[in-house]
């Protein structure tokens, strides 16, 4: 029997697949597979970040800076564009709040003193609330509390702290009293705040893309440092019994991280609840290899604890992961089990630039890419996994190399042929875009059936500007691969500058990696830090103030192995 799917615009057609087989839950993979404009100055490039998301009358609306529209979906995994020719999208950082039946819209910038609303946000209907909005401001957002009273948190600064203030509703949406100070930086104590990718920098961080969230009657006011170019980018938390405050440092810092991986970075976010209930932090991801500003989107759950500590779960977080169809109660609802088989893996190309070689394509680093010497159709890149494999999904991400795009085109769409073989000599079909017209810069191919799996080959058809290019072409799934075994013993040294610590155990020979998995509490270790090919790691995010509990899980392509020891320092 022959099964035909259709996948964003493209047919995939699997042979001698049973109908009466369950199709798998759906699943998505980081960073979202978002049509990110290319900015509108050189060099040519893709961004989106910053992001606004909210839920509005079942679905789901993404606000982005840069991005000339917005973004809606009905299942958080596809997405279309809404343009407008009213809201101020050129300006960073937008924010938007659902008020009753309406939404409310504001970003930074020269668009700051103008709010926007709409009860149609499917059409270009939106009408100005105010252009006199008194607070000139960068990174704003707009928090309705329960009582039904609008609030407005803003700053961003090396220099300043963040601030807060009410808005009367009833009023032109005017300021009610006078602004409070919520967050100041405090680096020497808190290393999430240290610049660097490694947070290992001693400028001042920037202080910046306030998010307020309310739970069980408390306040959870969420930042992000330490710059949005770092690997580190990550969002902090403090709490408090009142909107306004006072705020207090949560134990759970930072609260939204992800430094190590493909696709880094979790800062700059939004949080927001799923039409189920569940909780979803929004955050940025840093490319910031042709501009500062080049960044991608990622999603991550989001959880409460019976003591009410608050945690982005970002373990494994640009692995896949499934969009849950009810109310969950932690991450281990979301992952499917699916493993990278493509990490390293022996790499075959119809050309390259010297600069950027065929290995790069499967190293993990979304900051590097190979790319074709060429953009012809035909050109090709081939993954050996080693040995035969059961794939399940497959992740395009494609690269921006000697693009000359400015803003969106016509046609912004890669065409291309994706295949397998057990052999190297007798190819199938798992996509054909040939004549595809979706921007899927990122593209995602979940398989509806797990697939005998050895080479996977990405020829392409047309690309939108530039040379055929790829960062990563990546495999999920599972291996006959010997299992790792769990890591029982390793040793950790706190500096005296205690927000750091180095940690090194025993290489396993089988292990692709680690994740190291900490936090205050031993029965709360919410931190993850994820390491490919290394048995020690620097860590420079501690709050120097307290005491940390530390323990390791080591994966490979057959899975995961949970630490059990648990060290205290």
């Amino acid at each position: 029997m022959k099964s035909v799917f259709f996948i964003l615009g493209a047919i995939v057609v699997f042979n001698n697949a049973s109908a009466q087989e369950e199709i798998p839950a759906a699943t998505f993979c980081n960073p979202i597979n978002l049509s990110y404009r290319f900015c509108l100055d050189t060099p040519s490039r893709r961004e989106a970040a910053d992001p606004s998301m909210i839920l509005f009358k079942g679905e789901y609306y993404l606000f982005a800076s840069k991005s000339g529209g917005y973004f809606h979906s009905t299942d958080l995994i596809k997405w279309d564009l809404i343009k407008s020719n009213i809201l101020p999208l050129e300006d960073y950082a937008p924010t938007a709040v659902v008020v009753d039946d309406e939404i409310y819209f504001n970003a930074s910038g020269n668009a700051s003193h103008k709010i926007y609303k709409t009860k149609d946000p499917k059409t270009d209907s939106w009408e100005l609330v105010t252009d006199k909005f008194p607070i000139s401001t960068t990174d704003p957002m707009l928090f309705l509390d329960d009582d039904h009273r609008l609030y407005y948190y803003y700053g961003c600064s090396d220099k300043e702290p963040l601030h807060a203030v009410e808005l009367d509703l009833h009023n032109n949406l005017q300021p009610i009293g006078k602004a409070v100070n919520t967050i100041y930086a405090n680096k020497s104590k808190y290393g999430w705040e240290r610049p660097g990718d490694y947070n290992d920098g001693t400028a001042a961080p920037w202080m910046e893309g306030s998010w307020m969230n309310k739970y069980n009657g408390k306040y959870y006011l969420q930042y992000a440092c330490p710059g949005t170019q770092f690997k580190s980018y990550a969002d902090g938390l403090y709490v408090a019994d009142n909107p306004l405050g006072p705020f207090v440092l949560s134990k759970n810092n930072p609260f939204a991280y992800k430094p190590e991986g493909f696709a880094n970075g979790a800062g700059h976010g939004s949080t927001f609840k799923d039409k189920y209930g569940n909780y979803w932090h929004i955050g940025t991801v840093s490319i910031s290899i042709k501009h500062m500003f080049e960044r991608r989107l990622s999603l991550f759950p989001v959880f409460f604890d019976n003591d009410g500590e608050m945690t982005a779960y970002t373990g494994f977080g640009d692995y896949p992961m499934m969009v849950p169809a009810k109310k969950i109660s932690g991450s281990a609802e979301l992952f499917p089990g699916w493993m990278l088989l493509s990490y390293n893996k022996k790499v075959e190309v119809s050309s390259s630039l010297s600069d950027h070689h065929p290995q790069a394509a499967t190293d993990e680093d979304i900051r590097t890419w190979w790319s074709a010497a060429t953009n012809k159709k035909g050109e090709f890149i081939t993954v050996d996994l080693g040995s035969v494999t059961t794939a399940s999904a497959i992740q395009i991400n494609f690269a921006e190399q000697n693009t000359s795009i400015l803003g969106r085109t016509e046609n912004m769409a890669y065409q291309y042929k994706l295949e397998y073989s057990v052999d190297n000599k007798n190819w199938k079909i798992i996509v054909d875009k040939s004549q595809n017209n979706v921007d899927a810069p990122h593209d995602y191919v979940q398989l509806p059936k797990p697939l005998p799996v050895r080479y996977v080959r990405l020829t392409n058809v047309q690309v939108p500007s530039g040379n055929f290019a790829v960062s990563d072409l990546r495999v999920f799934g599972k291996a006959n691969v010997k299992p790792v075994k769990e890591v029982t013993s390793f040793n950790i040294e706190r500096d005296k500058d205690k927000a750091v610590v180095k940690l090194t155990w025993n290489k396993d020979v089988n292990a692709t990696g680690y994740n190291i998995r900490f936090g205050t509490d031993k029965n709360k270790l919410y931190e993850n830090y994820f390491v490919y090919g290394k048995n020690e790691i620097i860590i420079r995010t501690l709050n120097a103030d307290l005491r940390y509990y530390f323990s390791i899980d080591a994966f490979n392509e057959a899975g995961v192995v949970k630490g059990k020891k648990i060290i205290e320092n």
